[in-house]
């Protein structure tokens, strides 16, 4: 996708909606020999792509930069045809728009009216941001003594397709998962010490990767004893969750192991129900399996089980999402979780596309349908949107959002997605968030990637962590 821009202080933006709409092209900026043309006047914007071109002229009630984003989108929008629901935004946390129009005293009509205007964003879409900002406020941190604990496992059974996350296959690793168990018990005490010194209290524990549970049972029960020990013992935690994930992964002894440590909230994941994706995408569980796990952990007394499905996979059409959806709905969890697939840079995905393997992604219409399928469903489990974002290179312009009981929402995950209450994140490639809440202001620090160099130079990542920490509290 060749573009012509006459003025390059815009690129980005322009750049940014273009790739809403080519988002599997590459998008080259060039001076002749051209697909597209944008060029930006004093008081108007000029679009033209083959024989079409329209001029708009600039109003006085958008930002310059947002009047140049909305010409584009509309332009693209009739050029192609392809209907976007979320407009012009491209920022990931939406509902926080709707959040400051709402403390500003703006009703749901006026709001609806904004985002239509300023982004050309869906109506449906707007109210899904003042739905969800309404259930966030009740939820949002205030005191800066309440943080949150998150710990990695950075092991997985298999890399999936669509993964671009520091996960290492757990076959093969041999003693480097015991190592890095070792190092983490070690970030463990380290930080929960600093934690009982300071007074702070912990409100939600989040086990999460990678997959905690690839590891073996007995590894799994070694980290779960020092997880409770160090930050469940002593504080009143009010949600404990282990993202279990794979289903391949599940055995009794984990979910016992879990049950005994007082995990109150875990996932099992199936990402769809159909065993020729779920093998496309190099999961090594069936649909079977998700169901089996899923009794299994209910049997042993788990109430808060959540389920993540995956719209927008490789080959996967309307009726794909129609059967998962169909599944979920008998099994009746407490919540669930809808993903746009992302095409990420570091993925097997994204690198086969470039080298031009041929992978079917359902077209724009289609998306549409399958993520009204994921409505419905939340509908007919009586569940209510709680928490959405938004990433970059989303096929279909979609957003990831959680459905949940009521009480059974993932306060972890209103937190993280508010950034207003600190959360210490251990273990490799684990990114903690330190916040400044009078200073509305964010620093994250982030452990090493790599496993091996995480283990190596753990002493001086903690103190550097504890360093940073320190300036807050």
């Amino acid at each position: 996708m060749k573009v012509k821009l006459n003025d390059i202080n815009y690129r980005y933006h322009v750049y940014g909606i273009i790739n809403i709409f080519y988002q599997c092209e590459n998008i080259e900026f060039v001076e002749e020999h051209y697909d597209m043309s944008i060029n930006i006047y004093e008081n108007e914007v000029q679009c033209s792509y083959g024989e079409i071109s329209e001029r708009f002229i600039f109003t006085k009630d958008l930002p310059h930069k947002d009047f140049i984003k909305k010409s584009i989108f509309m332009f693209l929008t009739k050029y192609t045809g392809k209907s976007m629901p979320w407009g012009t935004l491209t920022g990931i946390r939406p509902s926080k728009i709707a959040i400051e129009l709402l403390r500003k005293g703006k009703n749901e009509s006026e709001i609806i009216e904004f985002f239509n205007h300023n982004y050309c964003t869906r109506e449906d879409k707007a109210k899904l941001c003042i739905d969800i900002g309404k259930k966030e406020e009740s939820f949002i941190n205030t005191k800066k003594e309440n943080i949150s604990v998150y710990i990695g496992m950075p092991f997985c059974p298999t890399r999936c397709l669509y993964c671009s996350f520091t996960a290492n296959s757990v076959k093969g690793c041999g003693d480097l998962v015991d190592n890095y168990i070792k190092a983490l018990m070690v970030e463990m005490e380290r930080m929960s010490s600093f934690i009982k010194r300071k007074g702070l209290n912990i409100q939600c524990l989040y086990f999460g990767g990678g997959t905690p549970t690839a590891v073996n049972d007995e590894q799994f029960r070694v980290v779960m004893e020092a997880i409770y020990k160090n930050f469940m013992e002593e504080f009143n935690v009010q949600e404990f969750t282990v993202e279990c994930g794979r289903p391949d992964s599940i055995t009794e002894d984990k979910l016992e192991t879990m049950k005994k440590h007082r995990v109150s909230r875990i996932s099992i994941n199936p990402q769809t129900m159909s065993d020729t994706t779920l093998k496309l995408i190099g999961r090594n569980h069936s649909a079977k399996d998700v169901v089996e796990k899923f009794y299994m952990a209910r049997n042993i007394g788990f109430e808060n089980i959540n389920m993540d499905i995956i719209v927008g996979l490789p080959g996967e059409k309307l009726e794909d999402v129609i059967n998962t959806c169909k599944e979920i709905k008998k099994l009746a969890p407490d919540s669930f979780t809808v993903h746009g697939l992302s095409v990420k840079r570091g993925s097997r995905l994204h690198e086969n596309i470039v080298n031009k393997e041929n992978y079917e992604i359902a077209n724009q219409k289609e998306l549409n349908e399958m993520f009204g399928e994921t409505v419905n469903l939340s509908k007919s489990l009586s569940m209510k949107p709680y928490y959405m974002y938004r990433q970059k290179n989303m096929v279909g312009n979609m957003e990831n959002i959680g459905y949940a009981l009521e009480g059974k929402e993932c306060i972890y995950n209103i937190q993280m997605i508010e950034e207003k209450q600190t959360i210490i994140a251990l273990g490799a490639d684990a990114v903690s968030k330190i916040v400044f809440l009078e200073e509305n202001r964010l620093e994250r620090f982030a452990n090493i990637k790599d496993v091996k160099e995480y283990i190596e130079r753990l002493d001086e990542k903690i103190s550097s962590k504890e360093e940073l920490l320190e300036t807050l509290y």
